[in-house]
């Protein structure tokens, strides 16, 4: 049963969505009357409480997913379609240690805060005061944060960790730091960022490709949801599609002996040959003129 301090999560029969903290003597009041807190607290996790027009209520628990949905925000928030991925892509867990910048009104801090777990240290740093604050406050609010050090710190001065097992930037000009990243982590590292734009995206391939980077990732996520009909089953009307670019990549030192073992075809060839010209390195000489067989997978 849920403790008085703790969030429940409340739903009526019309599926309307409540999410609580159960405090002493605050009764929930409604278009369905009034539901006593008192009940609440006494109700199994699962059950319902009735309010005292007899309308039922369900009682659960929240999850990390009602949780990431229910903070207060004075930013745009990464969904959770998103922070699942980002987490597994970083290897977020415990005993890890995961930079992040910046911490914005910390919806991805508070996931990453859960998956870590009390082993895992979680640094995020935030430019802005005010950010910080509410950041700080939504993990207070969500019973989380105990494993995380808000820094209120600009990363273009660098970041306030080394030898972190991983890094998330979710900054507006992210190629501009990826040299005060790549001394805040350890060899191996994962690293990622979120963009909105492909312009955005563009420029920080363009500083990827001139730092020890490898296994670079872009990729979008986009979730339909199906109508839960047996017998009439088809997708709903609306869904959550584009919300950002995730871009992920890998610290790791290029080395010539690596590249020669490296089997590379037509196409992958010109592209090498065009990245050397435009890192001024020179190329073989393939990076001439595209012809529709590039295009054939």
């Amino acid at each position: 049963m849920p403790e008085y301090g703790k969030l429940v999560i409340l739903i009526n029969p019309r599926g309307k969505r409540y999410l609580r903290r159960v405090v002493e003597g605050q009764d929930m009041h409604g278009n369905d009357g009034i539901i006593a807190m008192s009940d609440i607290a006494a109700a199994d996790f699962g059950t319902e409480v009735r309010s005292t027009k007899g309308v039922p209520y369900r009682v659960l628990e929240p999850t990390i997913h009602d949780l990431v949905r229910g903070v207060k925000r004075q930013t745009q928030v990464i969904y959770p379609k998103d922070i699942g991925y980002i987490c597994m892509r970083l290897g977020v867990g415990p005993g890890r240690t995961i930079v992040e910048a910046g911490s914005g009104s910390g919806s991805l801090t508070l996931a990453l805060s859960w998956f870590a777990g009390p082993t895992g240290r979680i640094y995020t740093h935030e430019a802005r005061e005010e950010f910080m604050k509410l950041a700080r406050r939504n993990l207070d609010w969500a019973g989380l944060g105990e494993n995380v050090t808000l820094i209120h710190r600009d990363i273009a001065e660098g970041f306030d960790v080394t030898g972190a097992d991983a890094l998330f930037l979710d900054v507006r000009t992210p190629w501009e730091y990826l040299d005060n990243a790549v001394k805040a982590v350890k060899s191996g590292a994962m690293l990622g960022f979120l963009l909105p734009t492909v312009a955005q995206v563009s420029q920080l391939l363009h500083g990827l490709e001139r730092g020890p980077f490898d296994e670079i990732e872009v990729s979008e996520i986009l979730v339909r949801r199906w109508k839960p009909v047996a017998d009439r089953l088809r997708p709903e009307d609306r869904m959550i599609a584009h919300t950002g670019f995730l871009v992920f990549a890998r610290h790791q030192e290029r080395s010539a002996d690596w590249d020669s073992f490296r089997k590379l075809g037509t196409r992958e060839r010109k592209q090498e040959a065009a990245r050397q010209e435009r890192l001024g390195l020179g190329g073989d000489g393939e990076a001439g003129g595209v012809d529709d067989a590039d295009f054939v997978e």
